[in-house]
């Protein structure tokens, strides 16, 4: 291969393109990233951003110049348009760009709240000019509105009350968390925000935002009216497929791969959170948002590409993920498609919990409060490729502490 590009510019195509280089790949390498830093990590924006711990800067994986001395050419704030698979070339503003080998890393934006227009004040927050112009706002003082509580909105109404703010976090759900972690343990990390002092509110969602210009409220669908000088919208995400759309590639879900990420061809591969595959330690298909899942994606893909799908193997992941919130931490790896929760160590009235997820009588998940040195224990485990299901042996559980919860 004479030029390998790499779209995007997250973790799981910096991985990709360290890989490339580290696995002896010495031609033409070509990064293409619509964002105008260099790869930075994500996870601090609605956290250490926001709360003034870290410097309102991308927080850079390398130092800034570490790509173009491993040879890699960069080329930032240039969005990929379109895709020619029979030609082999990427439609970006300023032309084409021929490739031998390519991997689509493109990533997700956040979910729009509907078609209304937003005011003045609403935000979402995905990259770091998002974060910066959310905290600028955070130093005047302002009453936030959070609308979601997945763990974007939950990371953002900590940060929010660290410095102190007036803070109500809306989920249109039973409880937060509900996609992530299921609704009966969504409930008990919900009481993080009420014992903190946020006013959570359930089972509403968001009817329209009020006020001219700025905002100046959030208006429920039960009719109640939130007072709101700042507003941070975080439902979910959409994947950044578009450009894909007239290349004849499988969208659904994503980008659809095959269990080694294996997009087209031989040449064209996949990771990050545009990606769906089939995940073996799941059984089944799924799209990760997981900084570690996209972050292992990014290697595997870029091994994929120099040895073949077959030699590379396919990828499994844990889908662990980890939030931090309140000074608490909060770590999951595995399903949450089960039958029962069954709390076996701790208890979550405490904020300090282990519990297991079972799925006919096996464990398929774990998820823990405040528990980090086991937690820890059970990655290691995983990772050498122990089977989820033995989670019990891991753990060494003899019975659960709180008895069974409805998944």
């Amino acid at each position: 291969m004479k030029t390998v590009v790499v779209v995007g510019g997250s973790v799981a195509a910096l991985r990709a393109v360290e890989t490339l280089r580290r696995d002896g790949y010495d031609d033409r390498l070509v990064l293409v990233s619509e964002e105008a830093h260099e790869p930075y990590d994500r996870p601090p924006l609605s956290k250490h951003i926001l709360t003034g711990e870290l410097p309102a800067t991308a927080p850079l994986y390398r130092p800034a110049g570490s790509l173009l001395d491993a040879q890699v050419e960069v080329r930032l704030g240039a969005r990929a348009l379109a895709l020619d698979l029979q030609r082999r070339r990427i439609l970006l503003p300023d032309g084409e760009l021929a490739y031998d080998g390519l991997i689509i890393a493109t990533g997700a934006r956040p979910r729009p709240l509907g078609t209304q227009p937003c005011p003045e004040g609403v935000h979402t927050l995905r990259t770091i000019d998002d974060a910066v112009t959310i905290r600028r706002s955070l130093e005047a003082g302002p009453k936030v509105v959070v609308v979601g509580a997945g763990f974007i909105g939950a990371e953002v109404a900590s940060s929010a009350r660290a410095r102190g703010l007036d803070v109500t976090l809306v989920e249109a759900a039973v409880s937060p968390l509900v996609r992530a972690v299921g609704g009966a343990m969504g409930e008990a990390l919900g009481r993080l925000h009420i014992v903190n002092g946020v006013k959570l509110r359930c089972g509403s969602g968001v009817d329209r935002f009020l006020g001219a210009r700025r905002v100046e409220g959030v208006r429920l669908t039960d009719g109640s009216v939130i007072p709101a000088d700042l507003v941070v919208v975080g439902v979910g995400v959409v994947p950044n497929t578009e450009w894909l759309l007239s290349s004849g590639l499988t969208i659904e879900n994503g980008l659809r791969a095959d269990p080694s990420l294996h997009v087209h061809g031989g040449t064209v591969f996949a990771a990050g959170d545009v990606v769906s595959w089939y995940n073996g330690s799941l059984a089944r298909t799924v799209r990760g948002e997981q900084w570690t899942t996209a972050a292992e994606q990014g290697s595997h893909a870029a091994r994929a590409l120099l040895r073949g799908p077959q030699a590379a193997g396919h990828f499994r992941s844990s889908m662990y993920f980890w939030s931090d919130q309140y000074g608490a931490k909060i770590q999951f790896a595995g399903d949450t498609v089960a039958d029962t929760v069954d709390v076996i160590d701790g208890d979550p009235a405490e904020h300090r919990f282990l519990a297991v997820y079972r799925r006919s009588g096996r464990g398929v998940g774990v998820l823990a409060l405040n528990q980090p040195k086991t937690f820890s224990r059970l990655l290691r485990a995983l990772d050498a490729g122990t089977p989820m299901e033995g989670v019990d042996d891991l753990l060494q559980v003899r019975a659960p502490a709180a008895g069974s919860l409805p998944a």
